[in-house]
């Protein structure tokens, strides 16, 4: 116990480590210091999932288009040539975008989608950087049909219809990062059906930290078949719904996050889905209930660092969403 205590003050770095059978946790009565500690790895770095299977660098240094209009963005998010496209001023739009390989999309400073999402279906090899969604009419963002190398960073998503971020039919390599999410319900699914495990089964690999969900309501992630899933340093803020909930066979790390009035961070089960395996440590209850856990979850295979939970409201609030970095 001392030395799970000194990691919590001090953070600590992790990488391919077996993992506990049963959850800990620190349950807190007063919320963390007012004070912006540093976060202990660079805040525009990518890791996790996203960095395997050959990485992810979306269209490098490939030709960059700026795009204004929902006809451009269409053309050019389609296109099958890698590139870096930055999306400049407020673009309304409707529906799906379909976004192929090799693509970086980037929002200039005060960038915004609105109405619509973009989808990946089978591509790979995509970033989705420092954008606003608003008000999307059927995903901000859908990973889907075996799409590999994502990394969904620095967005900010509100007010939509159905996901911001769900994952889904056999994709993999996913990260997660410093977005936020707010005035939202259906916050990020991962794996859509419990029909759907022979596509599913050893896929679904996504890392999810430092996002801030911000009085959000669920799925913050809800999880199907997965594992490692791997939830670290995100803040949880009075979600109504729950935490995080492992299903369906899944395993789900669940890591030096901090939850603040959250009365079921995390459980097993959801609605008619099964249960999953869930792993707690280093995470801190401000006001919130004690959680649910059960079973083993298999080996992160990347380097990490965290940091402490008693920072991480401070840090996520300072850095996540869109136009908290320059790009």
């Amino acid at each position: 116990m001392r030395k799970h205590l000194r990691q919590l003050v001090l953070g600590a770095s992790a990488g391919a480590t077996a993992l506990a059978l049963t959850g800990v946790g620190i349950i807190a009565t007063t919320s963390a210091s007012a004070s912006t500690p540093v976060p202990l790895a660079a805040v525009d770095q990518l890791v996790g999932w996203a960095t395997q299977n050959g990485g992810t660098t979306g269209g490098g240094s490939a030709a960059t288009t700026t795009v204004t209009s929902a006809s451009a963005l269409t053309s050019a998010v389609g296109s099958t040539s890698a590139s870096v496209i930055r999306v400049s001023g407020t673009i309304n739009c409707s529906g799906m975008l379909r976004v192929r390989s090799n693509k970086t999309i980037i929002g200039n400073s005060g960038a915004a989608i609105v109405g619509c999402g973009l989808n990946i279906n089978g591509d790979r090899n995509v970033i989705i950087r420092n954008l606003t969604f608003r008000n999307w009419n059927d995903d901000a963002i859908n990973v889907q049909t075996s799409a590999t190398n994502i990394w969904i960073d620095h967005n900010t998503f509100s007010n939509g219809y159905d996901g911001a971020v769900d994952v889904k039919r056999g994709s993999d390599f996913v990260t997660v990062s410093w977005n936020r999410v707010f005035n939202h319900d259906k916050a990020m699914l991962l794996g859509h059906s419990d029909d759907n495990a022979s596509q599913d089964t050893g896929h679904l690999r996504v890392t999810y930290h430092h996002n801030w969900f911000d009085a959000s309501t669920q799925r913050h992630p809800r999880v199907r078949f997965g594992n490692p899933v791997h939830v670290y340093n995100n803040f949880y803020y009075r979600n109504s719904g729950y935490g995080v909930a492992s299903t369906e066979g899944a395993g789900v790390l669940v890591e030096n996050n901090s939850f603040d009035g959250v009365s079921d961070p995390y459980h097993l089960g959801e609605g008619d889905s099964g249960p999953g395996t869930l792993v707690a440590r280093g995470n801190l209850l401000v006001g919130s209930g004690s959680g649910q856990t059960g079973g083993s979850v298999k080996t992160i295979p990347y380097g990490y660092t965290l940091d402490a939970a008693g920072n991480v409201k401070s840090i996520v609030t300072a850095s996540a969403g869109a136009g908290r970095i320059s790009l």
